[in-house]
């Protein structure tokens, strides 16, 4: 019998995302001369922050290589941003190793085919609603929510809220 991906959330400490789908729409805005330009969701930069100030651990790991991406991420407070990760398996692998993690205590959000190995190392697996159907087939939960429109606060805060640490004192507060 399959596990209730509720249950799983129990153990989580370490969210890891991916950008590119999961972060941010999948849409680059190219403009001549200039970096290419993305969107972030507030309420996901929100999260993430409120996540980190309740001591929980999260990283990125992307194929991307964008300094902008790594700015947005850097306000957040978001100290572990791997960057150029063409094989996110090896970086995963390093990542939990360093970081004295088990494999049941990491949830990560993956939206496309470099993904899929990954989301098979970790304790939670989790999708955006519009990720590759492969993806999808593998994901413990699959978000109501699309990439880029809020998937990411939806993950940290039903774990938040099954860990009962949601909407304490001070929760309010960005």
């Amino acid at each position: 019998m399959k596990t209730n991906y509720k249950e799983k959330l129990n153990h989580v400490s370490t969210f890891i995302f991916d950008v590119d789908g999961v972060l941010t729409d999948g849409s680059v805005l190219m403009i001549p001369g200039h970096q290419p330009v993305r969107n972030f969701n507030t309420k996901d930069g929100f999260a993430i922050q409120l996540a980190m100030k309740k001591n929980y651990r999260i990283a990125i790991i992307t194929g991307g290589n964008s300094e902008a991406v790594k700015e947005r991420l850097q306000f957040l407070g978001v100290k572990d941003v791997f960057l150029g990760a063409n094989e996110k398996k090896p970086v995963l692998e390093k990542y939990i190793k360093d970081s004295n993690l088990k494999p049941e205590e990491v949830l990560y959000m993956g939206d496309d085919l470099p993904d899929y190995d990954v989301m098979q190392m970790v304790g939670v697996a989790c999708s955006p609603a519009d990720a590759a159907p492969e993806i999808k087939a593998i994901s413990d939960y699959v978000s109501l929510k699309l990439g880029g429109k809020g998937c990411v606060r939806d993950v940290i805060e039903q774990t938040l809220k099954v860990q009962h640490r949601w909407m304490e004192e001070g929760d309010k507060v960005w």
